[in-house]
């Protein structure tokens, strides 16, 4: 819950950013730009930060706490900031030097004054990653000791900063066409930088109390510290994998358009809040406790992974399945009310909607994924998730050249709606990941999973509910009049009443679509919906 709760803080200050972002910038190629830049370093970020050190770190410090060894833990806690520090350091020199090839590698589309700004933005960026990576660091420590609201609280100082950033400057660069565009974006990497570093000093004073002694070094004495080491090594790997499949996207969309590529990242934006939300804040609630399941017998260990993997599992489908489906049916509705502003208009809203349903497809995987890879984390195995790593990364990579770049001319599609089956691909290769996964767990610990007719009974649950919310959509048309024109280069128009605001109208079709989803998934037995409507009725007292 505390995980959830940080998480649904940080997500909805992100959206603010995003939507004030949209406001100034909306699909400008300087947003493009920035957003593309803003990728290369985050590179280094996920590759040293939290997912490597939920990887290698929590399972070996959280195990060393469940044993109360306190000194052996603070040792460990110590070389781990040091030897992150110094790689860290290393690689934003080396980031900072390196950052036109960076810049050719991600967005191999840029050209001329494109070109020329990423690396300006790069170079201005690179150093705030630093920080986020030492920032993962205290997200571990904190973890570790069940604090897991202020870690996952941090990344709001982060978006406020850069909010404050965009608010301060923008209006002043609204009016002056490509060289103010260009002159915001710097601003705003700056605000990125002075963000990062907050969001670290935030948690640095409780991560220092938490801490018995807390010395950083470079030492390789202790066991405990080669263990995260050797479990580090893989993890790297596989994070370097999953941010080559990003690179991969970002590279196919900067070859479609400016368009293309600003509205993935949009996209991109809003399909990851229900996996951060649900799949993160359960996977990264659960790590700690399966770590210190390990260090019981193996039938007792086995017997509690099992318990806890399939409760979470459980947990995720439930809400997640009805977020894809809203993506999928009221797409344009969501990214209307939480982007259309300013530069963002509505024809942006109803082409960003075609992404959202590709990504639609594997949000499911996505997030189940994420905590069947903690579980081979907590059971020192980080090998297995890479292996599958690579066999995603490497189908996804070629069925995002085949579906994104070679599909839609010759199907005789906009060259643009190829960044829709960039989503799409990454959908279906999510599924094949996790499927994978999941297998190997079963041979490890025993049946684990969703149980069979789980999904089906969720998704008709959520089919029921989207239709219903359609029939309202189209009942508010029918009364207020479509908007003509706004999809007219698709060859239709965008049924979304003129008259109504984009957030109102997103209400009045997603609380039909909750309550309609609820209702019928209780009524189709899934207990997650029973508990859901006894809380409810406890807290209005109709059940006692």
């Amino acid at each position: 819950m505390l995980v959830g709760i940080g998480i649904l803080a940080s997500r909805l200050m992100g959206l603010v950013r995003e939507r004030v972002f949209a406001h100034y910038l909306g699909n400008a190629d300087a947003a493009a730009v920035f957003k593309a830049a803003l990728r290369i370093p985050n590179f280094l970020q996920n590759l040293f930060g939290e997912g490597v050190l939920s990887g290698s770190f929590i399972p070996v410090y959280a195990q060393l706490l469940g044993k109360k060894d306190a000194e052996e833990s603070d040792r460990v806690a110590g070389a781990v900031f040091g030897l992150l520090a110094l790689a860290t350091c290393v690689m934003v020199a080396l980031g900072m030097l390196a950052t036109p090839l960076f810049v050719d590698l991600i967005a191999p589309g840029f050209e001329g004054g494109d070109r020329d700004l990423a690396v300006r933005l790069v170079r201005i960026l690179f150093p705030g990653t630093g920080f986020l990576v030492l920032s993962a660091w205290c997200l571990g420590i904190l973890n570790s000791h069940r604090r897991f609201l202020l870690s996952y609280l941090a990344p709001v100082v982060w978006n406020v900063v850069i909010i404050a950033t965009l608010l301060a400057v923008g209006g002043r660069y609204t009016q002056g066409g490509r060289v103010a565009e260009e002159a915001l974006t710097e601003w705003l990497a700056y605000g990125v930088v002075a963000g990062s570093f907050f969001q670290f000093a935030v948690q640095v004073p409780t991560v220092l109390r938490l801490l018995g002694r807390f010395r950083p070094a470079l030492s390789l004495a202790s066991a405990s510290v080669r263990q995260v080491l050797k479990s580090f090594g893989p993890v790297v790997l596989g994070r370097g994998v999953v941010q080559f499949s990003a690179w991969v996207d970002t590279a196919f969309a900067s070859l479609i358009s400016s368009r293309a590529l600003s509205s993935l990242l949009y996209a991109q934006t809003l399909y990851l809040i229900p996996v951060s939300l649900f799949g993160m804040a359960v996977s990264a609630a659960e790590l700690p406790e399966m770590a210190r399941a390990t260090g019981e017998g193996e039938a007792d260990a086995h017997a509690k992974l099992r318990s806890r993997i399939d409760a979470g599992s459980r947990r995720i489908a439930f809400w997640v399945v009805p977020s894809a489906a809203a993506l999928l049916f009221l797409g344009d509705l969501v990214s209307g009310a939480l982007l259309q502003t300013g530069r963002f208009g509505a024809a942006d809203s109803r082409y960003l909607w075609y992404l959202l349903m590709g990504a639609a497809v594997g949000l499911v995987a996505s997030t189940v994924g994420r905590l069947y890879a903690s579980a081979f984390y907590a059971l020192k195995d980080p090998k297995t998730p890479l292996r599958y790593a690579v066999v995603r990364v490497s189908l996804g990579t070629v069925k995002a050249y085949f579906l994104a770049l070679w599909l839609p001319e010759r199907l005789g599609l906009p060259r643009e709606l190829g960044a829709a089956f960039l989503t799409l691909s990454s959908g279906i290769v999510a599924w094949v990941e996790t499927t994978l996964l999941r297998r190997k767990l079963k041979q490890r610990v025993g049946p684990v999973g969703l149980p069979g007719g789980l999904l089906g009974r969720l998704w008709g649950a959520a089919a029921v509910g989207g239709l219903v919310a359609l029939g309202v959509k189209q009942g508010l048309t029918s009364l207020l009049g479509p908007m003509p024109g706004v999809g007219a280069q698709w060859g239709g128009t965008v049924l979304v009443p003129p008259h109504l605001h984009p957030v109102l109208g997103l209400v009045a079709v997603a609380v039909p679509f909750g309550l309609v989803y609820f209702a019928v998934s209780a009524a189709l037995g899934v207990p997650e919906a029973g508990a859901v409507f006894r809380k409810v009725g406890r807290r209005l007292k109709i059940i006692r």
